[in-house]
């Protein structure tokens, strides 16, 4: 009965937005206030508020996590997503976008292809060094200002942005699993290593299906071509995140397996696919070219020189104009390194992109101005589903709706535990946010049901326990594709205000059959 009252803010969130289409910044503003009545009701009454607040008011703990999901939804969240726009808005203003479109139309005149390099390549690539919605944002912009239509952009956006966000934001959500599961809160480079392996090796069969159904919603009719290249660029997609989990660890896989699967499209477009349009089309010089993409060049650059590929100048910036402080009664402390975070690197990329692009600071700062005032609805509807999942986590909701997963699945439960990595992504919108919810949660489990040996599938070994916690990072990837967040950030990408609903039931069948496959291969894998 605890579980099912607690699952009541996740339930009302599809029923608002799928029985009543209620879009989106509506339906998570009245879910928040029907979160923090239903915690200030219930939680005391059910007995499911964690031990700690025992000595707080229930009013103090809802009001904190209130304000802790704010912060959190700003720093950075939303920062990072207004950056993203921004870039891809500067491009639009420069003209530069126009280039950018020619050079991919003239690469081949296959869609699919097309397709498959922005969602697949490019937008791994994104999330591996970015994460937090840049992945969907500026893929899906780029579609439709190639052409395609903005539905179409925004599913195969969400489709693509799966796999490759476990290892997102250079193997965050993973290292914070592997944190959150070990003695003392500091996992050493084995058991990293363990569980990214056991985390792309319970995603794999996803890495040739994802990319054949972005295809196929592309192209219906050529299912023999879209297989074959499916599983050339998914399986070289593959192996080298296996291999990169394997022997590096949970910050390479998304990154070089994404420059992988670039480079495979790009052979098998060289080798396969009619070649007139690449003679035809019109060829830009090197500073052309440069100036064109100028402004992702140096996000990528910037990324990757200030991320943790790059040891000393990540240690400096995260230590570096850190503003931290404790935020009361729920007990958490608020971090937000100024100089460190994505958000600024995306700013200073499109700033000195636009300027070489022939800008003026007067039209970045019009630019701006319109990305903000465009994204006011976006803003609202994360900061209330940040909000809600951080009043369901201290008030004991999320817990008690694993609890009762639990409870109700028994020896069945692996089968159910990439569901609980799942719901924990949709209501928080973070694969990261999942994994310290419920990270703990599946380590526990194990033991519970006697899971203390070795698990050994497809030739790798390692503790069944661990196997058991990579499901929820697995689990995590699918519900990323209908999380309310990442779909209020391909609306706003494809400006489409107030189709959350439509889009959400568009994505609602793919995301189903990945949890469920990656169900089944966790289940065996403990067979």
């Amino acid at each position: 009965m605890n579980a099912i009252i607690s699952a009541i803010p996740v339930i009302l969130l599809f029923v608002l937005m799928l029985g009543f289409k209620v879009n989106g910044w509506k339906s998570a503003l009245i879910t928040l206030a029907a979160t923090a009545a239903l915690a200030l009701w219930a939680a005391p009454e059910m007995g499911i508020l964690p031990e700690r607040f025992s000595a707080d008011s229930i009013c103090s703990v809802v009001s904190w996590s209130v304000a802790e999901g704010v912060l959190k939804a700003i720093f950075p969240i939303l920062l990072i997503i207004l950056m993203a726009i921004y870039s891809y808005n500067v491009l639009v203003e420069s003209k530069a976008i126009e280039v950018i479109k020619s050079q991919f139309m003239s690469f081949t005149d296959d869609r699919g292809i097309l397709v498959l390099m922005m969602v697949w390549g490019f937008g791994g690539l994104l999330e591996g060094m970015a994460g937090f919605g840049t992945a969907v944002a500026i893929p899906a912009a780029i579609l439709i200002g190639l052409g395609f239509k903005p539905m179409f952009s925004a599913l195969v956006a969400l489709l693509g942005n799966t796999v490759a966000t476990g290892f997102g934001a250079v193997g965050v959500p993973v290292t914070t699993l592997c944190n959150e599961i070990s003695e003392g809160g500091a996992a050493g480079p084995s058991t990293i290593c363990e569980v990214s392996t056991f985390a792309v090796v319970q995603l794999s069969p996803l890495f040739i299906l994802i990319p054949f159904v972005i295809l196929t919603l592309t192209d219906r009719k050529a299912w023999l071509k879209n297989i074959c290249i499916s599983v050339w660029v998914g399986g070289i997609s593959l192996a080298v995140q296996l291999l990169c989990a394997t022997f590096l660890g949970a910050e390479t896989p998304a990154i070089l397996g994404s420059i992988a699967a670039i480079i495979a499209i790009i052979i098998y477009s060289r080798l396969f696919l009619p070649k007139k349009k690449v003679a035809t089309g019109k060829r830009f010089t090197f500073s052309e070219t440069f100036r064109s993409w100028s402004v992702y060049i140096f996000i990528l650059l910037l990324i990757l020189i200030t991320g943790a590929l790059c040891p000393p100048v990540n240690n400096f910036l995260k230590s570096t104009l850190v503003t931290s402080f404790p935020i009361p009664v729920v007990g958490s402390v608020f971090k937000f390194g100024w100089i460190s975070n994505a958000a600024l690197m995306l700013f200073i990329g499109s700033v000195a992109g636009g300027l070489i692009q022939g800008l003026s600071w007067k039209q970045l700062t019009v630019v701006m101005a319109r990305t903000i005032v465009n994204l006011r609805f976006t803003a609202v509807t994360i900061i209330s589903l940040i909000a809600l999942a951080s009043v369901m986590n201290y008030s004991g909701m999320i817990a008690a709706i694993a609890t009762g997963l639990v409870a109700l699945s028994g020896s069945f439960y692996p089968f159910f535990a990439p569901l609980i990595g799942a719901i924990g992504t949709f209501v928080t919108g973070s694969d990261t946010s999942s994994n310290i919810l419920f990270g703990k949660l599946q380590a526990n489990v194990a033991g519970q049901l006697g899971m203390t040996g070795q698990a050994s599938v497809a030739g790798f070994t390692g503790s069944e326990s661990d196997w058991l916690a990579a499901a929820n990072t697995a689990g995590a990837t699918g519900g990323k594709m209908i999380s309310p967040q990442s779909i209020a950030i391909a609306t706003a990408a494809c400006d489409m205000k107030g189709a959350d609903d439509a889009i959400l039931r568009k994505a609602i069948p793919y995301a189903a059959a990945y949890i469920i496959i990656c169900g089944l291969i966790v289940l065996f894998g403990t067979c």
